[in-house]
């Protein structure tokens, strides 16, 4: 009997650890090759981890909730071959590329994933997760600060735990320092808002999801000064350009072409004229993106929400988005996501229309300083202007609602942005080709 390591795969390169949501093989189940040992979660995405072989389970060296580094091992399968090797390869699943590791892997130890991430521009040259990085954020922990931590994770990486260790250790008072002054007052405690629960109440534990998108919202909240400016668009004509073009670009393509894409073109033409919109704030620093890189928020089917992001969406064009968005939004609800697939976004757009709502104030998707949102297209008298006088028509109009942080985005700007974006899609040519 040979014996297999699993290790934790590769998820993208800003995702450094994982946590175990639920184990589907126990201790003595067989396992065919392919099948789901268990499911992980990063901060947004399920996932699921294959065996790449066939054989028993014999050890779980993980339980659920714990979280767990990229590229230690997990579980011990036992299999029938004895000349196989003891490793699993490391499995790349954003490239869907298969690589050998370079160090042996023990059972208890962690192992060090073979390629390295690279930094995140924002950072002093060391590696942060997303997570780590709003943690630190929300405790007031500067970037020098964090460097001088040391990190348990692989390459040396600081996890959230070792984060959440040491600002319990900061909190704690040295108990090497002898009390000669009077001992200090207790710190107030905030009190929470007293709630009563009836007989016909149903009180419902928030999932997973639900806590991180809660813990998200209130760290923007909190953090960035938010403004939102409006600006009401004509898009008759992209309206009926779309009726035009729907049936035929279906039969082509083999995908429906909805308003999204089309906004996000917008989107995209609109930030290269105001490239200031498309930033990130690090304390008193502003980084400016180069990549264009779109989150489109999309609804779940449990009613939770995630971002998808597509990359360098001024790179594609309108055929280009519309299969992006489609099968971005399909595994979407499908929770086929990667978990790199709702990363470095760098600008929001959020079709709160689809729900019939005319116009909403969104809350910022940190670290990001603007969001977008776009109504529900109706129809509406208005008022055009003609060589014989104004007439008043029934025309297609929404509303778009722009959400931006107040500490670099200034009233001028952002209401210049969503302004552009509206004249995009005002001109849109009746008889574009695609």
């Amino acid at each position: 009997m040979a014996q297999y390591e699993l290790l934790l795969p590769k998820m993208g390169e800003s995702v450094a650890e994982a946590t175990v949501i639920k184990w589907l093989k126990q201790p003595g189940d067989k396992i065919a090759s392919d099948d789901t040992i268990l499911e992980i979660a990063t901060d947004k995405v399920d996932s699921e981890v294959p065996s790449p072989v066939a054989g028993t389970l014999i050890k779980q060296l993980f339980k659920e909730d714990d979280v767990v580094q990229v590229g230690s091992v997990i579980a011990i399968i036992e299999t029938a071959d004895e000349d196989s090797p003891t490793e699993v390869p490391f499995v790349d699943q954003i490239n869907n590329t298969v690589v050998t590791p370079e160090v042996p892997v023990s059972n208890t130890a962690p192992v060090e994933p073979v390629t390295k991430s690279e930094p995140i521009p924002e950072t002093s040259g060391r590696f942060y997760s997303p997570l780590v990085k709003n943690i630190a954020s929300q405790e007031k922990i500067s970037l020098d600060e964090l460097d001088t931590i040391t990190g348990t994770g692989s390459e040396g990486r600081l996890t959230k735990d070792d984060l959440l260790n040491y600002i319990s250790s900061k909190a704690e008072p040295s108990k090497s320092v002898e009390q000669t002054s009077a001992p200090s007052l207790p710190t107030p405690v905030t009190a929470k808002p007293a709630y009563s629960v009836s007989g016909g109440d149903e009180v419902i534990e928030m999932d997973r999801m639900r806590r991180l998108i809660s813990e998200h919202m209130v760290m923007s909240a909190t953090i960035a000064p938010h403004v939102t400016s409006f600006v009401e668009a004509a898009v008759t004509n992209l309206v009926l350009w779309r009726e035009k073009v729907k049936s035929s670009f279906e039969k082509r393509e083999s995908e429906k072409i909805t308003f999204t894409p089309i906004f996000i073109e917008a989107v995209a033409k609109a930030i290269k004229d105001f490239p200031m919109v498309n930033v990130s704030v690090n304390g008193t620093q502003i980084i400016k993106k180069k990549d264009i890189n779109i989150g489109m928020a999309a609804a779940l089917p449990n009613g939770n929400l995630i971002v998808p992001v597509i990359k360098n969406a001024d790179q594609l064009n309108l055929v280009g988005l519309t299969k992006s968005v489609n099968d971005l939004a399909n595994r979407a609800r499908n929770a086929k996501l990667k978990p790199d697939e709702t990363q470095n976004g760098t600008f929001t757009l959020t079709n709160v229309g689809s729900f019939g709502n005319v116009m909403g104030t969104p809350i910022i998707n940190q670290p990001q300083v603007a969001i977008l949102a776009v109504g529900a297209i109706k129809k509406k008298p208005a008022v055009l202007e003609t060589e014989f006088g104004d007439v008043i028509a029934i025309r297609h109009m929404m509303f778009l609602s722009l959400s931006y942080d107040h500490r670099v985005v200034d009233g001028a700007l952002g209401g210049s942005f969503v302004r552009k974006v509206a004249d995009y899609l005002e001109a849109w040519d009746i008889n574009r080709e695609i």
